[in-house]
């Protein structure tokens, strides 16, 4: 561990800082329960009193987290072989309205009204796990207008509220701006977010790779001398213009069964993008799943992995799953939803020490010295045959 100390929070100048962030690291991967500076004394070799460092640790000193995870997100891809960064959203049920960005809305899954936190995640999916690199806290409602609020809970004044997509521009940036990073494909999930355009428009002007789950709904143009806007759903009910793959995929029986993906003959672009737009001459794939049963509507992708085999872009689109995979570990084992405290750096603090947490466990934990993490479900697309 103090191999990982010394890699990852070199940025802390002071002694304490350090001595403190491995206490609250080595509490986070072994206290069971949950992880509250009070109960993680308890546990940890360490004086009762100590609550009250780790409470400070978090809460109180001013380090700055984004250098600790940008060194992170480095070490992370030195050592594993990335495949892609995703984005998951996580929301946070709290009581009260007191926690920072805490305000009532609708859990876009369940449907149900909720009081609580909503947060972004960005992950770097490698060829063992799928690592929380980097999170926002979304704000909105009184957050943004309530100048006395913001004070208290000491937000930045250049965190305000805005829509989902351009945070996940912000990561994207942010990647593109550290060298040291892979070029690896973006996968996103595109069919609930309302500024989807903006985000593949986004993405097409810094040139980068997507795999984006989008809805039957999507905009296209088709041809080159005199485009045509179709919807994506329109595209694949030509069934002349469109080639059938059938995948093997493996279900939770052990049983394997044939799953039919369909391919658009040609390639589209996105409209919006003007001539001279940088992006603007992006080309992109469209893929259809129909589903086996009938049951669900059929499932779409674009990408610009136009030269790929059907089979690797939708084993790159599973890193969406994989992330919520990782979400839900991060609930169980880590403490991701345990954080007390009102204040916006103290949130920041705490979420940067359960990513480092979970890429300690996973890049330098001895096997067999932790609990096993659940399996993940087993589905996946296993091979192909056109």
């Amino acid at each position: 561990m103090q191999t990982f100390m010394d890699e990852i929070f070199r940025p802390f100048r002071r002694s304490e800082q350090r001595r403190w962030a491995q206490a609250y690291l080595w509490a986070l991967i072994h206290v069971s329960g949950r992880k509250t500076p009070r109960r993680m004394a308890l546990a940890t070799p360490l004086p009762s009193a100590a609550a009250h460092g780790l409470h400070q640790f978090i809460n109180a000193s001013p380090w700055d987290w984004k250098p600790v995870r940008r060194r992170l997100a480095r070490r992370i891809a030195a050592r594993t072989t990335p495949r892609s960064w995703t984005v998951a959203e996580l929301l946070i049920p709290k009581r009260g309205e007191h926690s920072v960005g805490v305000h009532r809305r609708v859990d876009a899954s369940t449907g149900r009204t909720v009081n609580g936190q909503r947060a972004m995640g960005l992950f770097l999916d490698t060829d063992t796990h799928c690592f929380p690199v980097d999170w926002s806290l979304v704000l909105g409602g009184a957050w943004d207008s309530d100048s006395e609020r913001r004070r208290r809970a000491r937000i930045p004044e250049t965190e305000t509220g805005r829509p989902v997509g351009a945070y996940v521009l912000g990561y994207a940036a942010d990647v593109s701006a550290q060298p040291q990073l892979p070029r690896v494909p973006w996968v996103l999930d595109l069919t609930r977010w309302d500024d989807a355009c903006k985000v593949l428009a986004g993405l097409a002007r810094q040139r980068l790779d997507v795999v984006c789950e989008v809805d039957p709904s999507r905009l296209v143009l088709t041809g080159q001398h005199t485009p045509t806007v179709s919807t994506v759903g329109e595209l694949m009910e030509l069934r002349h213009a469109r080639q059938t793959h059938v995948l093997l995929r493996r279900t939770a029986y052990g049983r394997t069964e044939a799953v039919p993906i369909h391919a658009y003959a040609g390639t589209v672009r996105l409209p919006g993008l003007g001539a001279g737009d940088e992006g603007s001459s992006r080309t992109y794939r469209v893929l259809e799943r129909p589903d086996p049963d009938g049951r669900q509507p059929a499932r779409y992708w674009i990408t610009t992995l136009t030269d790929r085999r059907v089979e690797e872009v939708l084993r790159l689109a599973r890193s969406r799953a994989a992330a919520l995979s990782t979400v839900a570990t991060l609930q169980k084992r880590f403490g991701v939803l345990d954080f007390e405290g009102r204040s916006f750096p103290g949130w920041h603090h705490h979420m940067t020490m359960v990513s480092a947490a979970y890429a300690y466990r996973h890049l330098y934990a001895a096997p067999g010295a932790l609990p096993p993490e659940p399996a993940e479900s087993p589905g996946e697309l296993t091979g192909a045959a056109s």
